[in-house]
């Protein structure tokens, strides 16, 4: 089945969406749309596989519990490894941002 990345994109977004297009053997893909979301101050993202993930549109800033922080635009990725907790610090609340997210077993 034949589908479009950029294809229904919301209006409204009251939370971050996600949408699993692909998923078997140890992998998950997902279209992930943000549009000015962050993750709870409180809250850390610290998932049991490897991360591979990619801005195909817009821009957003990845903060680690080590205080490091990576702004992405389109085209940019990077490999979060599995346990390395990390949140989303910001996205772009003036435009919509879209990562393809790759979770992956190591």
């Amino acid at each position: 089945m034949l589908r479009n990345l950029y294809a229904s994109l919301p209006d409204k977004l009251e939370e971050e969406q996600f949408d699993e297009l692909a998923a078997g053997q140890g992998v998950r893909i997902e279209r992930i749309i943000s549009r000015g979301h962050s993750s709870p101050k409180e809250g850390w993202y610290d998932q049991p596989r490897h991360e591979w993930v990619a801005v195909l549109q817009g821009r957003a800033v990845l903060a680690f519990v080590t205080g490091e922080e990576r702004e992405l635009g389109p085209g940019d990725h990077l490999v979060i490894p599995a346990h390395c907790r990390h949140r989303v610090a910001w996205s772009d609340p003036e435009q919509t941002t879209i990562w393809l997210a790759v979770h992956y077993n190591g």
